[in-house]
């Protein structure tokens, strides 16, 4: 019997990176792997290429409005409906939401949900916030009420988070700190020659914390300092806190900033700098650190969930708390000024990634998942990672 397993995302580009090698082992273990996500052309030919069978759904990131989620239930109501797969994954917000509970109504016998972040619904406040989060959880609390699944949660905050609501049941659950990188592709180089170069490698929305990213920068400009301030990341138009191309470009013409876009190469991006820099709100577990610490390279991030599962204060890098420009500006120049510190932190970042967030553990991690639902086998028992 080939078992079929769906995949349920809202983004092909970040299938591609973060889910693609798991869903190849898959394939060598049996399965025969279906993958639904909005159509990208680049991406698409990519998913293809691995052997993996696409279906397009109408699910826009960001996008609001009653007939849009009725399309995207309709969409995967038919999908699973016809498929009919032995397996579902699914991955972030609404995949989860809606793809949770057409499984239960479509009767899908195992089930695989991952949690990979709260976002910006669980870090705005005020009356009616908190009267989303609240219905939020209750949609969770269904989704998630599979009689046989798992829920693969990133960091154990927002696992004590859904315990304490008691949106998942005990038993169900796993924790699976990221999805990996390849440690031969992220590979250690040796730090360029001055000016330092301080890496953003991230969406540019205010919840990464970019805006406390470049008033960093321009304090340590003024100061003096000779070091170059780089962002490599893309717009978000669909995020309610993106900052919008001419708020970057003024940055860059003013002078704090050099913006580089969307970056496909990033072992590159992180040999061409001496620091990452990520001052984010929350994560679920940001890959970007990790290819920073595989790649050797000392981190400034923040002391919030996430974040904190990859760096250790003092030791790849230094934790300093969210929306606090002067912490960031601080642990920069301290890094900036110490080469010795520099290459301390970028060792032990290296060894970190080796021994906790290389892509066959992650992998390896997300078989035992699959396993556990269905039956503590999988199609083929000898598979290949």
């Amino acid at each position: 019997m080939t078992y079929r397993l769906l995949f349920l995302l809202n983004d092909a580009p970040f299938f591609v990176t973060h889910r693609l090698p798991l869903a190849i082992a898959a394939q060598k273990a049996g399965f025969e792997v279906h993958v639904s996500v909005p159509y990208d052309e680049q991406a698409v030919r990519t998913i293809r290429g691995a052997g993996i069978i696409h279906h397009d759904v109408p699910l826009r990131r960001g996008a609001r409005g009653f007939l849009g989620e009725l399309k995207l239930l309709k969409a995967y109501w038919q999908l699973i409906g016809g498929l009919r797969p032995e397996l579902l994954h699914a991955v972030t917000m609404k995949p989860v939401l809606y793809g949770g509970l057409v499984a239960r109504l479509r009767r899908v016998p195992a089930v695989v949900h991952a949690i990979t972040g709260l976002g910006y619904l669980f870090l705005i406040e005020g009356v009616l916030a908190r009267l989303q989060r609240t219905v939020v959880m209750v949609l969770y609390r269904i989704a998630l009420a599979h009689p046989n699944l798992r829920v693969v949660f990133q960091n154990p905050d927002d696992l004590t988070l859904f315990a304490q609501r008691r949106v998942v049941r005990p038993g169900s659950h796993t924790i699976i700190r990221g999805c990996g990188v390849d440690l031969e592709d992220y590979a250690p180089t040796p730090e360029p020659p001055e000016p330092a170069v301080v890496l953003f490698p991230a969406r540019i929305i205010g919840d990464k914390g970019v805006r406390e990213f470049v008033n960093a920068a321009r304090m340590l400009r003024e100061e003096g300092s000779d070091a170059i301030f780089r962002i490599a990341g893309r717009l978000d138009a669909d995020n309610p806190t993106d900052v919008g191309a001419e708020t970057v470009r003024r940055w860059q013409s003013e002078g704090w900033i050099q913006w580089r876009g969307y970056l496909t190469d990033m072992p590159a991006a992180f040999a061409a700098c001496r620091i990452v820099c990520l001052p984010s709100y929350r994560e679920g577990l940001p890959r970007v650190l990790i290819e920073a610490a595989a790649c050797g390279r000392p981190i400034v991030t923040t002391d919030v969930p996430g974040c904190r599962e990859v760096v250790q204060d003092g030791g790849n890098g230094i934790l300093v708390p969210a929306r606090d420009a002067n912490a960031v500006a601080d642990a920069l120049r301290t890094l900036i000024a110490d080469g010795s510190l520099r290459q301390k932190m970028g060792a032990k970042g290296r060894e970190r990634a080796a021994t906790e967030f290389s892509s066959e553990r992650f992998v390896a991690e997300s078989l035992d998942a699959y396993r556990a639902v269905l039956g503590g086998t999988l199609p083929i028992k000898d598979q290949v990672i």
